[in-house]
């Protein structure tokens, strides 16, 4: 973001990004033409620092610290305190954060002296004419999978889409559901390589995908908000935090966030609404939620706060009982998905994003044409695929939505005249055009 606000200036302002896995060595040379904005993470600025390569001690003018409230609880807080230990005694400090706990209470103390606090605006999330909240409440898990298959197979839900699960197990389970019935689909997995990660967000703002599963950085592994999680450069960090993509990634044009999981906590769902309807953009969020989950949607509403006493969420008007003819074929797709094929699914992943990923960067390099049209959401197909869930067949589409469904035409058969015209007219499908003598039929006994 830093490098688009200064396109038209990069004469005047040179940035350098520190914050990629990359050698050192060339990090260093861009470090050594002494840049204007330097960005990057805590750990790699103490490793900079520690080796000479950077010097803040009589140069350093603002501090910025974005995503205030995960610094600490990501492992990083001895680090933190390390890097303080190479800047100057005068410098001016910024505090980014959407939440306020307890460590940002922490680091405030550490890092700024007479803070003055900026809140840039009162209401967390749009209105509701621009944003529009609804919740489906789901009889059983079953349920969910049936509703969200006859979602996206009766495309009520139209443009780019985010699915967001509580697990990275959970994510993999819907992809190879959905798979059953040709529904493609990508799972952000924190497994995966960084440059994996980064070429499919890509993809998707650009418009190749239109649904992206995802998980949140708390439930990841990663602790919730308020618990750190070890100290120091070794410390034990989750390892799929880049994965959680709840906050801090840039999706472009998301029409719709579907909850398939409900959030673990009122922030979480804060942060996933706030993916879609984003600059002045419509966009609408619905949360598919279980007769035991009823207090936690409770605290999710009361965080939100609807207008004169109304629900924040409000009830989606959809029939479970019309789409029952779906459920057969659920149950069908949910059978073929098993543990061992979300295990198969997730390893055969892995082993192909590190082979587009390390072995074909040179190749990619070189052809960057190719590496636009590598595809994310190609099946994985560990499961039993079952090919008639695919077909497009006459769906019994219920009678409430069949304004909304745009019916599948089949092709007209052509009459047997016209087949025996074009037979006829084809030297190559007559064998009499080919000199070929037809055998006798044979005699009836």
């Amino acid at each position: 973001m830093i490098q688009q606000l200064a396109a038209y200036c990069a004469r005047d302002i040179r940035v350098a990004n520190v914050s990629a896995a990359e050698d050192s060595a060339s990090q260093r040379a861009v470090l050594m033409e002494k840049p204007d904005i330097v960005v990057g993470t805590p750990s790699r600025l103490l490793n900079h620092l520690q080796q000479d390569s950077l010097k803040l001690r009589d140069s350093l003018e603002l501090l910025v610290m974005d995503e205030a409230d995960l610094l600490f609880s990501f492992g990083f807080e001895e680090e933190l305190k390390s890097l303080l230990c190479h800047l100057p005694r005068i410098y001016q400090a910024f505090l980014m954060s959407a939440t306020f706990n307890e460590d940002v209470q922490t680091l405030k103390e550490l890092v700024l002296h007479n803070p003055v606090t900026l809140k840039l605006q009162e209401s967390q999330l749009p209105g509701p004419e621009q944003l529009q909240q609804f919740q489906v409440v789901c009889g059983a898990e079953e349920d969910k999978f049936l509703l969200l298959y006859a979602l996206l197979k009766l495309s009520l839900v139209r443009g780019k889409s985010l699915l967001f699960v509580n697990t990275l197990e959970r994510g993999y389970r819907l992809r190879l559901f959905l798979e059953q019935f040709s529904i493609p689909a990508c799972v952000l997995n924190g497994e995966l390589p960084l440059r994996s990660r980064c070429h499919i967000i890509s993809q998707f703002n650009q418009g190749f995908y239109d649904c992206v599963i995802a998980t949140d950085a708390e439930v990841l592994g990663a602790p919730v908000k308020g618990k750190r999680q070890g100290k120091g450069p070794k410390g034990n960090r989750a390892s799929d935090l880049e994965a959680g993509v709840a906050r801090g990634i840039d999706f472009h044009h998301v029409c719709a966030v579907l909850n398939f999981d409900l959030p673990p906590t009122p922030e979480a769902y804060v942060h996933r609404a706030g993916r879609t309807a984003r600059a002045n953009n419509p966009g609408v969020v619905l949360t598919f939620v279980l007769p035991t989950e009823q207090s936690q949607l409770g605290r999710i509403e009361e965080l939100l706060g609807g207008e004169n006493g109304a629900p924040a969420l409000l009830p989606y008007q959809f029939r479970m009982e019309e789409i029952e003819g779906f459920r057969y074929r659920c149950r069908d797709a949910m059978r073929s998905v098993t543990k061992q094929a979300i295990r198969e699914a997730r390893l055969k992943e892995i082993k192909e994003e590190l082979l587009h990923s390390e072995r074909l960067k040179t190749y990619f390099e070189d052809n960057p044409r190719d590496l636009q049209l590598l595809r994310h959401d190609l099946p994985l197909h560990p499961a039993v695929v079952k090919p008639h869930l695919g077909r497009h067949v006459s769906l019994p589409v219920p009678p409430a939505l069949r304004g909304l469904v745009r019916p599948h035409r089949k092709r007209k058969k052509p009459s047997s005249k016209k087949v025996k015209k074009v037979k006829a007219q084809n030297p190559l499908r007559s064998f009499k055009h080919r000199g070929v003598k037809q055998r006798p039929r044979a005699a009836p006994s």
